[in-house]
């Protein structure tokens, strides 16, 4: 696992800084995109290990990555996550030759645990610790109200302030 390289494919800048502190932290070298064009140039000019990509890439989607990606560097390891899977899209990202499709937010010693290559020392859960799980729920609550902190508030049951106080704060790592 030392060295591996990850291209992270997001256009969620939050989540991507989250993820390369994690990945760094794991020993991974990070490179991140935002985008299908920029994510394929990005993997020309350094072939990753894992590529980690966005269902939802603005106006792009990241299946549209998978096959290019799979041709091109037959040897990585494509991982699909997203908040908006289902059943059929699950079936669409495995057909065009992802290896893993998972709900997001996850953690990646998670995403690294799951991949079928790899024998991690790591126990076969993680579990995340309290301020974590209040992060990745506020974020998907936030997510379900397209970014509007005042929605996402009033259906957390918090002050708006509040929840602006602890979007300012970065993800927890665990």
């Amino acid at each position: 696992m030392d060295g591996m390289a990850v291209l992270l494919v997001d256009d969620d800048e939050l989540w991507v800084r989250a993820c390369e502190r994690g990945f760094c932290g794991l020993g991974c070298r990070v490179r991140a995109s935002a985008s299908v064009a920029s994510a394929l140039a990005a993997a020309h000019e350094q072939p990753p290990d894992l590529v980690v990509v966005d269902l939802r890439l603005g106006a792009e989607s990241g299946i549209d990555l998978i096959e290019p990606m799979r041709q091109a560097h037959p040897d990585c390891t494509i991982a699909l996550v997203s908040a908006y899977l289902s059943v059929a899209l699950t079936a669409v990202a495995v057909r065009k030759g992802a290896h893993l499709v998972l709900f997001k937010p996850i953690h990646p010693s998670e995403i690294l645990r799951r991949l079928p290559q790899l024998e991690l020392d790591e126990p076969a859960c993680v579990t995340p610790t309290l301020a974590r799980a209040e992060w990745e729920h506020i974020q998907r609550v936030l997510l379900d109200c397209n970014g509007n902190v005042s929605e996402a508030a009033r259906r957390l049951g918090i002050l708006r302030q509040s929840l602006q106080r602890r979007l300012r704060k970065h993800a927890p790592l665990e």
